[in-house]
Formats: structure tokens, C-alpha cells, sequence
């Protein structure tokens, strides 16, 4: 039986065998013809009634006697049967399948399919690449075969270490014609990750639909059921055949995740019957927070979208206008802070001005991953019921700390003498970041740390270590490294003090004062004794100086221009950025000068002023380390040289940043004299249009967003998605003031 239609003249595959025609066999099937990725599609099946349909229906070309036959000649055979019943069509196929043949299947399981096709053919064949489509519905049948069932839904190919590297990606092509998005994951994950999303909640649902109805008033139960309950209970009018096997497939990851569900279960009925509302809302406030940063948790393995996976690009206009009054979000170091040391508090913690961006977000759900509960956060407004000096509990597996080094630093010295073994990890580019500058001092202190290679991330933390105190006298000025040590001097025997070269951001030092724990402070040196306590306390945390940055250098190089900034901290160690302004000629005010939270905080009032050039003291590098990618800007706006020395630390930022600035300048046209420890910008040189790479670093990419305000093109900054973690509405406020930025995003 035959049935003739048109398709594409370049297709992928020439004939592409389908066994199975059940709902996903089908779906794909109808997929490919639509698509005109086959020449030809042929199906088999059990089941000739299905077949029948099939073909009468337009699934297929043509329908095959026998699996065996459906093959012969085929370049492309997917296995769509159950997932038990796998290894006896591979048996059915072997001898008629051609060695040049890409054979690949849909089940649900993965360890299964690779033992299935070893015990077969002897081995995993470059050919062989196992598949699970991630979509799916209650209905089953050819007759539910949809050919857009794939679009907008996630892939997972799992291919061996000999994958044909051809035969891969002419695969993936399909599945990416058929609408999917395609990722891929070494087969034992995939089935420990599939066990826990997708196995254990069918599992759920089916027991729980079975259980209420066994229910004397089963008939008023599933009347009077919410939306809810439909929802979720939705999946259990999935395939018992489909599921019956998935389950006896994947029976030891499924019962790993079951285990754990059943123990977790159990305390949670422990809590209702003991009224335990503490354990009822850090559970409740742990899972919403989880469900939200549900790809944070499983490191980015996930088959669902973050920020990381979006494409985002920023086009600026040149010119435009900085005009307005205006408030910047909460400062991100004190948003760390304020985070660790309320969880670490005895009370309650209330928090208002937090940073509501990814770097934050991923330190508050460290914690919650630990057992603190906190609310929040809602429109900058966090409750944390602190638990503790000793109080945190062991995490369930690593802590995923996203873009932040700032965290992964800082977490490695509270976690140092914890009772409990923890992993930390993070992004891409934090796995780049050197981390041997908290591990070694760490270690003197007798932490046990390992570190990947380089002194890299992911770090392993060993717990139950006994630390005792040190006198240490930092190479680099290091606010982050400073904290780190200080933060595991509060759990060390004696006394820790730390030693700066130059001075760096104190926010660590103030705010254990605002928690009631001593701390002593010398010009260089800060000093904690260990075994105190921090008590609750109310933190208003100010807007982010760095995240004014931006806007001060807006408004100081665009003619006419008049803009204030409400509630911005000024803490004096984080004020180089308003000083080397104002070193350069900037008109910037301070206006009522006020403290917040232990913390000064002012409106800045700048207005467009013609800047100069100059040689950057060294003593205010530390104290502008961050903001320099837009300083940068501010020199190629000013009238002559500036050199900047003494800057090593800006090599090993979210990016090289003295270089990356210097190739992004060179693509607008301005040449610039890198050095190993800085640079020389010669300023008035003409900003011309061009394309600028951020690589992923978001200061980069704000930096070139001001850069337009002088520039003579259209200017494209790529790689922009990372803006997110430290200023989530920098586009919004940029656009207010005047700047003409757009934003285009791609999966």
C-alpha cells in the first residue's frame, strides 16, 4: 500500500521507517512528511487497524507487512513501540537493517534502549542514537498524531561517546524541522532526571486518582474538584501499557526519587499532626522557590528555558537624551549580605530594597535549599526566619550560585565549618572565575576545599572541620576574599583578622555590626572573634552605586543633560567611581546626605560637564574595581589621555574586561594602548556604529548601551542576557532617561 505526496527536494532522510503509529510514532511521522524531511515515510505496526489509518489518514506513504520489511532500505528507523517491547523488534529488524542506517527511538527511557540494542547487535553503534521527545497528551492512537505536537517542546537526544558526528546532527536537524528544541545529556542523567520529573509525578497522579476513587463519596470528590486537582491528575489518563513499562524500565532511578518523595511525605504529615507550621512554610517557601528557578536546580541540565539559554542582543541608536529623576535597584553586595547574615540570624530578618536580579535570587534560594525559610521577595521586600549560627541544614545536592562570584566566595567561608559536606557551582562563566584566592587562605584556616582544575569552580566543601583563627595579610585588595575570611572567622577558634593592601568595600564589617556581632576596625585591617551570635535586624538597602555608574557617565557626557538619582549608597569605599568623575570634571552633587541601615546613602544630582583626561590614582581603583567598563566610556568622551595602572583584577572579572572593552572600542572604531595591569585611552576619538561582543559579561554590555549617547552609528552588543543578574531593569530606566536601546530576543 502506497500513497504518494510532494516533498521537499532537499530532504534529510531519504526513507525513514516508523515502528509504532501510536501517538508519538504518528506525530513524528506526520511531522517529517509535512516537513518534506523524507522522500518517503513507511510505517509498521502491530496493530493493522492503526496502519490502516495511517496510511488513509496521511501519516505515511506506505505501510509496511513487518517491521523487517519497513527498514529494508531505510536510512533512518525510529523504534515508537513501548518501551518493553523494544528489544524484540530490534530482534525483528537486525537482520534487515542497514549498517549505514541511523536508528533511533522515542521511549521515555534511555538505559533500557542502549541494553536493549547491546544485547542485540553487541554494541552501541556510531549510528545508534537514542531519543525522547518531550511532549505528548492524553489521547493515543495514530488518530491523536498531530504534526505540530513537537513545537515549542524540548528533544533530549542522549548519544554515546562514538556518535557518528554526520549522523548526529542530521538528527537533530530533524527534530529542530519538526519544531523541537533539541538537548542533549550523557543517558544515566537523563533517565535520573526524566525519573524525577516526568516518572514520579505520573506515579503520583495515577496513585492519587486510584485512591480518592476507592472513596465511599468518590462521586462528590471528583464533582466538587478544582482546577487544581484536574491539573495535576490530568496525567493519569495517560497509557497504562506506555506507563506499566516505563516504570519496570527505569525501576531504580524511579524508586530513588520515590524513596526520597515517601520520607519527605512522611515529615510533612509529621509536621500537620504535630502542628508544625515552621516546617510546613519552610517546605512551602522552599518548593515555590524552586518551582520557579526549577533550571537552577537541576545546574542547567533541565529541559526547561532560563535566562542563560536566551539570546539577547541590545540595538542602540545613537544620540538621544539623559533627562529625569530616577532610582536605580538595590546594591547586590548588600543584597548577598543582607541575605546570608539574616539566615544566619537568630529572628526574623525583614529586608526592604533587595535586588530582585538572578545573581540575588540564587543566594536566596542557596538558603531556602538549606532550610532557612524566607518570604519573598516582593517588589524589594524579603522576610528571613533566621535559624542560626549552627542552624543551616545539609542541601540536598550542589548549590547553584548562577553568574555570582560574589556568592561562591562568600559561601565558601560560611560553609567551611559547617557540619555538612557542600558542592558549589555555578554558570559558565563563573566555572572561569579563580577561586584559590578564598580556598588557600581557607585551608590555612583548616577548611578542607577542593577546587577543579585551575583552583576553578565547582568547589566541594568538606564538612565537620574544626577552623581556627588567622592573621592574613591579603596580596590584592579583595572586598570578596576579605568577606569570605571573616565570614569563617565567626566559626573559628580565636581570632581573624584580615590585612588589606588598599581599601575595599567594607558592607561585610557594617553590617555584622547592624547584627550585633563585634567587630574591631583599623584603618587596614578588620578583625572577628569567633563563637558570637547575630541577632535579627531591619536592613534598607540602597540603591547600587554601580548600577548608578551607568548613569552618571550617561549624564556627564551627553550636552544638556540633568539627572537625579534617588537613595544611592555612598559608602566610602565604594565611591571611586563618583571621585575619578569628578577628578575628570564631572558636575555631580550630593544632596541630602542621610544613613539607611548602617549604610550613607545621598540623591546624586549630574549634569553634563566637559570632562579631561587623567592619569587614575591607584588608590581609587579598588574603590571603582566594577565600574570601570563605563569609565572607560567617560575617558573616550573626555579631552586627552587617561591612563588607568594597578587594575590585574579586571583580567579575572565575568570577563577579561580590560581587553574585552578595548575590542569593543576598537569595533566602534577607537583604538586604545592595553597593558598588562590597565590602559590608555586617548580621548576624542569619534564612536562610530558597529558590533560589540559583551561575552556574556553584563557591565560590558551596559557600558556600550551609554557609549551610543556619543556615538555617530546604530551600535549591536551581543550576548546581553547576563544584564539580568545584576540590573534586571536597566533597559526600562535607560529608556526613560533617554537612551534609545532596544531589546531582541532569541531561544
Amino acid at each position: 500500500m502506497k500513497r504518494a505526496d510532494v516533498v521537499s527536494c532537499q530532504p534529510l532522510f531519504q526513507r525513514v521507517a516508523v515502528i509504532g503509529l501510536g501517538l508519538i510514532g504518528g506525530s513524528l511521522a506526520l511531522a517529517i512528511r509535512s516537513n518534506g524531511l523524507a522522500r518517503q515515510v513507511v510505517g509498521a505496526d502491530a496493530r493493522a487497524s492503526e496502519l490502516s489509518l495511517g496510511l488513509q489518514s496521511g501519516v505515511i506513504d506506505e505501510a509496511a507487512a513487518s517491521a523487517a520489511d519497513a527498514v529494508k532500505g531505510a536510512d533512518l528507523v525510529v523504534i515508537a513501540v513501548p518501551v518493553r517491547a523494544t528489544e524484540s523488534v530490534l530482534r525483528d529488524i537486525a537482520s534487515s537493517l542497514s549498517p549505514d542506517a541511523v536508528l533511533t527511538d522515542v521511549g521515555s527511557t534511555k538505559g533500557s534502549f542502549v541494553a536493549a540494542v547491546q544485547r542485540v547487535f553487541g554494541s552501541l553503534g556510531p549510528r545508534v542514537i537514542p531519543g525522547h521527545p518531550i511532549a505528548g497528551s492524553e489521547r493515543s492512537g495514530v488518530a491523536a498524531a498531530r504534526a505540530d505536537l513537537f513545537e515549542r517542546h524540548k528533544t533530549i537526544l542522549t548519544p554515546g561517546p562514538a556518535c557518528d558526528v554526520d549522523s548526529l546532527a542530521r538528527l537533530r536537524q530533524l527534530w529542530q524541522a519538526c519544531g523541537a528544541e533539541v538537548l542533549e545529556m550523557p543517558v544515566a542523567h537523563h533517565d535520573e532526571v526524566l525519573a524525577a520529573t516526568s516518572h514520579v509525578p505520573h506515579l503520583i497522579a495515577f496513585s492519587l486518582v486510584d485512591t480518592l476513587a476507592g472513596e465511599d463519596d468518590n462521586k462528590e470528590i471528583f464533582r466538587y474538584a478544582a482546577g487544581g486537582f484536574r491539573d495535576f491528575t490530568r496525567i493519569a489518563a495517560s497509557d497504562p501499557v506506555m506507563w506499566h513499562d516505563v516504570f519496570l524500565t527505569n525501576a531504580d532511578a524511579v524508586l530513588r526519587v520515590l524513596d526520597h518523595f515517601s520520607a519527605d511525605l512522611d515529615r510533612l504529615r509529621q509536621a500537620i499532626a504535630n502542628r508544625d507550621g515552621q516546617t510546613l512554610l519552610r517546605v512551602f517557601s522552599r518548593a515555590k522557590a524552586a518551582r520557579e528557578h526549577f533550571s537552577k536546580m537541576l545546574s542547567g541540565q533541565a529541559y526547561v528555558i532560563n535566562m542563560t539559554n536566551k539570546t539577547v542582543t541590545f540595538k542602540v541608536r545613537p544620540g538621544g537624551q539623559v533627562q529625569g529623576d530616577i532610582r536605580v535597584p538595590g546594591d547586590k553586595s548588600i543584597s548577598h549580605r543582607s541575605i546570608m547574615l539574616g539566615a544566619l540570624a537568630e529572628g526574623v530578618t525583614e529586608i526592604e530594597g533587595f535586588l530582585e536580579g538572578e545573581d540575588s535570587l540564587a543566594t536566596l534560594q542557596a538558603f531556602r535549599d538549606m532550610g532557612v525559610v524566607i518570604e519573598g521577595p516582593e517588589k524589594g521586600f524579603v522576610r528571613i526566619h533566621g535559624v542560626g549560627m549552627h542552624g543551616l541544614q545539609p542541601p540536598r545536592g550542589p548549590l547553584y550560585l548562577g553568574n555570582s562570584g560574589t556568592a561562591m566566595r562568600l559561601f565558601s567561608g560560611l560553609l567551611a565549618a559547617q557540619a555538612f559536606d557542600t558542592e558549589l557551582t555555578g554558570d559558565e562563566s563563573l566555572s572561569r572565575r579563580p577561586m584559590e584566592r578564598v580556598a588557600a587562605p581557607l585551608r590555612l584556616m583548616g577548611a578542607v576545599i577542593e577546587t577543579a582544575e585551575g583552583g576553578r569552580p565547582p568547589l566541594r566543601i568538606q564538612g565537620g572541620q574544626t577552623l581556627t583563627g588567622i592573621h592574613y595579610a591579603m596580596p590584592m585588595a579583595s572586598a570578596q576574599v576579605k568577606s569570605c575570611l571573616l565570614l569563617a572567622g565567626l566559626y573559628a577558634q580565636g581570632e581573624t583578622s584580615v590585612t588589606e593592601p588598599a581599601p575595599t568595600r567594607d558592607h561585610t564589617e557594617r553590617m555584622l555590626q547592624g547584627f550585633g556581632y563585634a567587630v574591631k576596625r583599623e584603618p587596614a585591617t578588620a578583625c572577628v572573634t569567633g563563637g558570637g551570635k547575630l541577632t535579627a535586624a531591619h536592613i534598607d538597602i540602597p540603591a547600587d552605586i554601580s548600577s548608578a555608574a551607568f548613569f552618571l557617565v550617561a549624564a556627564s557626557i551627553t550636552p544638556g543633560a540633568d539627572l537625579i538619582l534617588r537613595h544611592v549608597g555612598i559608602n566610602p569605599t565604594r565611591t571611586g567611581i563618583i571621585n575619578i568623575l569628578r577628578l575628570m570634571g564631572a558636575n555631580i552633587e550630593l544632596l541630602n546626605e542621610r544613613e539607611a541601615g548602617g549604610e550613607p546613602v545621598a540623591d546624586l544630582r549630574v549634569r553634563y560637564s566637559a570632562l579631561k583626561g587623567i592619569d587614575i590614582p591607584v588608590d581609587q581603583v579598588p574603590l571603582a574595581i566594577d565600574e570601570f567598563p563605563v569609565l572607560f566610556i567617560a575617558a573616550v568622551c573626555a579631552e586627552g589621555r587617561t591612563v588607568l595602572s594597578g587594575a590585574e583584577e579586571l583580567r579575572v572579572k565575568e570577563s577579561d574586561r580590560i581587553q574585552v572593552m578595548a575590542d569593543g572600542l576598537a569595533a566602534l572604531g577607537v583604538q586604545t594602548d592595553v597593558r598588562p595591569d590597565g590602559i590608555v585611552i586617548e580621548g576624542g576619538a569619534t564612536l562610530g556604529g558597529g558590533v560589540v561582543d559583551s561575552h556574556g559579561d553584563h557591565r560590558i554590555a551596559m557600558a556600550f548601551a551609554v557609549a551610543s549617547l556619543r556615538a555617530q552609528g546604530d551600535i549591536e552588543i551581543r550576548d546581553c542576557a547576563n544584564v539580568a543578574t545584576s540590573f534586571p531593569n536597566f533597559v526600562a530606566l535607560a529608556q526613560q532617561v533617554g537612551l534609545q536601546v532596544a531589546v531582541e530576543e532569541a531561544s
